[in-house]
């Protein structure tokens, strides 16, 4: 087995995905990293760490329900009715 420093921590080519989010890895949007530098220090991950971490983020959230959350709401639920996106195909009215 090998490391080799500069593949483990330099990600693939970021694609942007709106005016704040990119993209790296499939499934894995991000807040473009230049509109934090101000206020947060970026720092480096290795790819496997920052796929741990994409891939284990549903069973932290199931665990923060389970011990903190009295109720579970759908974001939807939060806007206004109509602000509320709609499924692919779907006839807003």
């Amino acid at each position: 087995m090998s490391y080799r420093y500069a593949e483990e921590h330099t990600p693939p080519e970021p694609q942007r995905a709106s005016d704040v989010a990119i993209t790296t890895f499939d499934h894995l949007y991000e807040v473009d990293p230049r509109l934090m530098q101000e206020w947060v220090t970026q720092q480096t991950f290795p790819n496997w760490d920052t796929l741990r971490i994409m891939h284990s983020r549903h069973d932290h959230l199931d665990w923060m329900h389970e011990h903190f959350a009295h109720k579970v709401i759908h974001g939807s639920e939060l806007l206004p009715e109509d602000q509320v996106p709609h499924s692919p195909g779907e006839v807003s009215t």
